[in-house]
């Protein structure tokens, strides 16, 4: 899959150090330029030393400045049309509705280039191997830890997820170290969520974390980190944008435990569709 070196850019954005967000506004705004010039007459524009240059580089996803520009060459000789437009109090329904289904494939792309394959190996490899796995999210989270569940619970791993925070909480403290803690939150800074994945790390669970936001607690503090993308409007806040993004992540999961655990999955969806056709006898 081809690299979108300035759709990488803008999707670690808001996680880039000051003097790496002066390289990115730079790029995103001479694209052409940056494919003509060496790192050291980069880093001499903007004041800077070649190391920020190259440490930009490495942040987002790319061996060094090479490498980027070959990708960003790549870009501008096959433009890619940016599909992410802002909302107009002026769109009609059709237009507004095109835009928000362009913005969440959008999400999808971006969210797919940050996806590390070793942490995601990790992430499989941990909840096939787990004796339990909960799903803990608090607010917007939530609903994907509960969606999370909804699917797992096919798999033939035992699954568990609740609503209620303290309930989140009091669970954790009874995980234990053959047990795999999925900690969602986009932010990586909400502090109800940041308890339960102490708590669960203090019994010794393995952590799995879904967030927008590498540097955040959560996402430098969970045994595994995957981590999703999202665009902002002023009509949909970046957290909104970013659960299209979680739940993928949670499909991929689920469907690879699937592929993996096929006989125990089989049985488990097989009992589920027994109680589904006896309920509506």
């Amino acid at each position: 899959m081809a690299q979108q070196c300035m759709a990488r850019i803008r999707s670690y954005y808001a996680r880039l150090s000051a003097k790496e967000k002066k390289v990115a506004d730079y790029i995103l705004q001479n694209p052409e330029k940056i494919i003509h010039i060496t790192i050291n007459e980069l880093a001499e524009d903007l004041h800077v030393a070649d190391a920020t240059v190259f440490r930009f580089c490495k942040r987002i996803g790319f061996k060094g400045y090479q490498a980027m520009k070959i990708a960003l060459a790549s870009e501008i000789m096959e433009p890619i049309q940016q599909i992410h437009e802002e909302i107009s109090e002026n769109d009609d329904e059709k237009t507004i509705t095109k835009k928000i289904f362009q913005s969440n494939i959008q999400t999808l792309e971006n969210t797919l280039h940050l996806l590390n394959e070793n942490a995601l190996h990790q992430a499989v490899s941990l909840l096939l191997h787990a004796a339990k796995i909960e799903f803990y999210g608090v607010g917007g989270s939530m609903v994907i830890a509960m969606d999370a569940y909804h699917k797992f619970i096919r798999t033939g791993i035992k699954a568990f997820s609740f609503v209620d925070s303290h309930y989140q909480l009091m669970s954790a403290s009874q995980l234990t170290e053959k047990d795999v803690a999925v900690v969602i939150s986009h932010s990586g800074t909400n502090k109800d969520t940041i308890n339960i994945l102490k708590t669960a790390k203090k019994n010794g669970a393995k952590t799995i974390g879904i967030t927008g936001y590498p540097k955040s607690f959560i996402g430098q503090n969970v045994d595994v980190a995957l981590f999703t993308s999202s665009e902002e409007t002023d009509f949909r806040s970046e957290a909104l944008s970013s659960r299209i993004g979680q739940l993928s992540i949670i499909d991929a999961l689920y469907v690879n435990i699937m592929v993996l655990n096929k006989y125990n999955a089989n049985k488990a969806l097989d009992k589920i569709r027994d109680s589904i056709s006896e309920t509506r006898i």
